[in-house]
């Protein structure tokens, strides 16, 4: 396992109230067009942007975000060569909202990707994931392997590791068992204005968030992603057996994060059969893809590079 640590440096201000016109132009500015493409699994279509040319890189965003979490990156990695693919996923954003828990098992999730890839006329690709994109990511490296090129896991580490985390993950995921809870989840994210997604998840895009969330019911549908693959005794139980990831894999971690600990990212090593790197990014919390676009764009692009892509 090769580890390495990035400390913080200086970016330029995220505010909530330029997000969309800032959106709107580093889309314009750095792509010209965005393409809109739309795959179809299970009868559930997803709304994907498609920008750049080149290898593939295909970004898998977490909750309670859209793919527009990843503009920053995206632009840095379309500035470097990549074609880049970002969805918003089953339940989220743009994509269809099926209504039914089940449908939200981790086998559908996964796929919604290959069906991505099949539309996008992919036959591999570079795969990142944050939150619960990099659980879905993980899955896909898994079970797909043909299809990923490599992995770069963001936070969440390997779903074994992520699972026997031990007592500092079961406290750090504390809220998961009123996520899981249809209702209370809902209620508890909605107390004293989502007073928990601002001041203790710290959102830096609460605002914007939360207003997608309300559009049309996706609160819910988000928090089934957690309903379907999360039991309740999770942390109390071995996790799953897998067979071991054989593709290239890469882990991030930020230092600030308060819902996942370091162990079971460092954990996720044995997991995985071709190699397994290691970053720490210090100084910034769960949301390091957008508060430090700028690290995170080189970090995948060093090792995009260093794993057979000198491209992107």
């Amino acid at each position: 396992m090769i580890t390495r640590s990035v400390p913080s440096t200086p970016q330029r201000p995220t505010g909530e109230a330029t997000v969309a016109i800032a959106r709107s132009i580093v889309l314009f500015y750095y792509y010209g067009f965005v393409m809109v493409l739309t795959s179809t699994s299970d009868g559930v279509t997803l709304v994907a942007d498609d920008v750049g040319r080149g290898d593939a890189v295909v970004l898998l965003h977490g909750w309670p975000d859209t793919a527009s979490m990843w503009d920053e990156v995206s632009a840095g990695l379309v500035a470097r060569g990549a074609r880049v693919i970002a969805p918003d996923l089953r339940g989220c954003g743009r994509s269809d909202k099926p209504a039914d828990v089940s449908a939200y098992a981790m086998h559908h999730l996964v796929g919604d990707v290959l069906a991505l890839l099949d539309a996008a006329e992919l036959d591999r690709v570079r795969l990142v994931g944050h939150d619960w994109g990099a659980a879905l990511a993980w899955a896909v490296a898994t079970f797909a392997p043909e299809r990923v090129t490599s992995l770069a896991a963001l936070a969440v580490g390997h779903p074994t590791a992520f699972r026997e985390g031990g007592v500092e993950q079961l406290v750090k995921s504390w809220y998961t068992q009123l996520f899981i809870r249809e209702g209370v989840g809902e209620a508890f994210l909605r107390y004293h204005d989502y007073e928990v997604l601002r001041q203790w998840f710290r959102h830096p895009r609460a605002a914007s968030v939360i207003a997608e969330l309300e559009r049309d019911g996706q609160l819910t549908t988000h928090l089934h992603w957690y309903r379907a693959n999360l039991p309740p005794d999770a942390f109390l139980v071995p996790g799953p057996q897998l067979p071991p990831v054989r593709v290239t894999t890469l882990g991030v971690w930020a230092s600030g994060d308060r819902a996942l600990g370091e162990g079971q990212m460092l954990e996720s090593a044995r997991y995985c059969a071709n190699g397994f790197s290691y970053v720490r990014l210090d100084g910034y919390g769960h949301w390091f893809p957008i508060e430090a676009s700028e690290e995170v764009t080189k970090v995948l692009s060093d090792f995009h590079a260093s794993s057979g892509d000198a491209r992107i």
